[in-house]
């Protein structure tokens, strides 16, 4: 099976586990059978979040979750019976350094969700300490060699967190190294992926300010023949306003399939639910409100920075 995944794809994502655990309920583990129950109950609320806005105009062979095993198996279920994408997350949470959560079994893993995707989070910056870049590639063309034998598809979400020197070079700014530094270190992160037998169908990538980023960006990842492969933008936690920009920057360029932004359709209005500020009803509600939002925006954008004739194919 050749690499890629060409159709638009607007996933919502809440595979947080570790950070959500700790910064939503202030729980540490290892949970207890009401803790864990308690969690999982917020993961389907998002998904009821998500269902809603289907019913509210976000077209369904579009739309898509990703969400862990741990804590949303029943939502996977569910996602899958309906006919929904699906991504699951198979990266141990919390790590900085990227390991199977389930070790060895992590194909069983995945085949026993039957996922559209296996998702995998890495945190890669090619000027990093060596052996740490060489163990992480080792484990993830494993990967990548057990899904192509599979047939499985893989989407790769690409962290490259600065460094201290790095860091230094930009004078502590850290949106300077955003903009300077990082486009190109992305790239080289995926080259050197790439040549070491890693093939995700989709990159999942961390927003862009510029357009001239996002397209060096899909060139580098479709490179060499892995025309189909695609690219979604990632939201980062970051306001709506950033997010907005980032989602109007990635649509207008071909290569850039749609987006994945988690945290900020969900975190406060589940934070909300919990404190019983508004009901679980409502709390849906401003979740399918804002998913929805982020389709348009992204619609909106792929529409105008279509080139004559070619708009008709990409809403299509």
């Amino acid at each position: 099976m050749n690499p890629g995944y060409d159709r638009p794809l607007y996933l919502l994502p809440f595979d947080h586990r570790h950070s959500y655990v700790s910064g939503m309920f202030g729980f540490e583990p290892p949970l207890s059978a009401p803790q864990h129950a308690e969690v999982a109950a917020s993961k389907r609320l998002i998904y009821d979040g998500f269902r809603q806005a289907l019913g509210d105009g976000v077209p369904a062979d579009r739309a898509g979750i990703l969400v862990d095993e741990e804590f949303g198996a029943q939502v996977l279920e569910d996602a899958h019976a309906s006919g929904c994408v699906t991504a699951v997350s198979v990266e141990k949470s919390g790590s900085d350094e990227f390991f199977f959560e389930y070790g060895n079994a992590f194909m069983e893993h995945i085949a026993k969700v039957a996922p559209t995707f296996a998702k995998v989070l890495v945190r890669y910056n090619p000027e990093d300490d060596e052996q740490l870049n060489r163990r992480q590639a080792d484990r993830l063309r494993s990967l990548s060699v057990a899904c192509r034998d599979a047939g499985q598809r893989l989407m790769f979400e690409l962290l490259v967190p600065a460094n201290a020197a790095q860091l230094q070079r930009c004078g502590g700014d850290r949106d300077a190294y955003d903009r300077k530094l990082r486009p190109e270190l992305m790239c080289r992160a995926i080259r050197s992926l790439q040549d070491d037998d890693v093939e995700p169908d989709v990159w999942k990538i961390e927003g862009l300010d510029s357009r001239a980023d996002c397209e060096e960006l899909v060139g580098t990842a479709q490179r060499g023949g892995r025309r189909g492969v695609g690219c979604i933008v990632l939201g980062r936690g970051a306001d709506e306003q950033r997010v907005i920009g980032w989602l109007r920057t990635a649509a207008a360029v071909p290569g850039f399939i749609g987006f994945a932004v988690g945290r900020t359709t969900f975190w406060d209005a589940v934070a909300d639910e919990r404190k019983g500020a508004i009901t679980r009803q409502q709390a849906a509600g401003r979740i399918a409100q804002r998913y929805l939002e982020w389709v348009r925006v992204y619609e909106q954008a792929a529409q105008a920075g279509a080139p004559a004739g070619a708009a008709r194919a990409r809403g299509s």
